[in-house]
């Protein structure tokens, strides 16, 4: 089995920030196979998708980083669904639809992969991927062991899993959907499409989706914009003029901008609110202090 492997590997063009940032090693699993190989061998790996909602440090990332993006097979049989974590949602949409299978309409628009939707249970207009979940394949780090977790073990939640709160990397996810029509599949992936077209950035401008969670019975959105979000700038990175819980890359930003602004974001809804936004964003780096003390400070509960 010979594994993909590059030394300091600029990730820029990996991921949805277009951030530049030097990873010292990166792994290209092409399977899940490949990719529980690595993860039984490496020391400390991080394991990122289609990269649509991480913050990579401009100042790079020592040690291991493992890319599953050509982690990839989807099977269909009747209206059973097995996808690999490195699956787009917009392919996984696409596929479902030839079926006539419903369940899979909200990815159409999601930028992510089965697996980082699994780890954090994404959803958008009334649909979640755990909706249709039965089972998934996962990885203990702390155990080096292969586990399959139903629905009830993975413990969903608005923007979370179990996975989140133990080391487990999602390796594939199996589905039961709907039969429907065609038609009413496609006429909803297209409502979808329209919408994200119209209440979003697309990804011709370099952002990483929703910065910020919904606080309980809350609108992110509606509180930064109340504080004038729309008008905040740091570096190369700016708040998007249409929705301001989006960031921005305009101008070649760096990781440092970006953070700097999400707690310049952070900051003015605390002071006039006295409410702490959560990041839906993640940052990954370890060669920086001072990112990695306003990461500390954006993840205060």
């Amino acid at each position: 089995m010979t594994i993909e492997v590059r030394e300091n590997f600029d990730a820029k063009n990996l991921t949805s920030f277009k951030v530049s940032g030097l990873i010292e090693h990166a792994y290209f699993p092409k399977n899940s196979d490949e990719l529980v190989e690595i993860l039984k061998t490496v020391e400390k790996p991080i394991v990122l998708g289609n990269c649509s909602n991480i913050l990579l440090s401009s100042c790079g990332i020592k040690g291991n980083v493992i890319f599953t993006q050509k982690c990839n097979a989807i099977k269909i049989d009747g209206n059973k669904v097995y996808a690999e974590c490195g699956l787009k949602g917009p392919m996984a949409s696409n596929e479902v639809l030839k079926h006539s299978l419903s369940g899979f309409e909200f990815m159409i628009g999601f930028p992510g992969s089965i697996g980082g939707e699994v780890y954090m249970n994404a959803s958008a207009k009334e649909q979640a991927i755990s909706d249709y979940l039965k089972c998934a394949k996962v990885f203990d780090l702390d155990t080096k062991e292969v586990l399959t977790l139903s629905k009830k073990d993975l413990e969903f939640g608005y923007r979370s899993s179990i996975c989140q709160r133990k080391n487990y990397i999602v390796l594939s996810a199996e589905f039961e959907l709907e039969e429907k029509p065609q038609e009413e599949i496609k006429a909803r992936m297209n409502f979808n499409l329209t919408f994200r077209k119209n209440h979003q950035p697309s990804l011709a401008l370099p952002n990483c989706g929703s910065v910020f969670k919904n606080p309980e019975n809350n609108s992110a959105g509606k509180l930064l914009d109340s504080i004038g979000a729309k008008n905040l700038t740091v570096g190369g990175a700016k708040v998007w003029d249409n929705h301001a819980n989006f960031i921005i890359n305009f101008d070649n930003a760096t990781s440092e901008d970006i953070l700097n602004l999400m707690l310049l974001m952070y900051n003015k809804v605390k002071e006039k609110y006295d409410i702490k936004l959560s990041p839906e964003v993640v940052y990954l780096g370890n060669n920086s202090e001072i990112e990695e003390k306003i990461w500390k400070t954006l993840k205060q509960k």
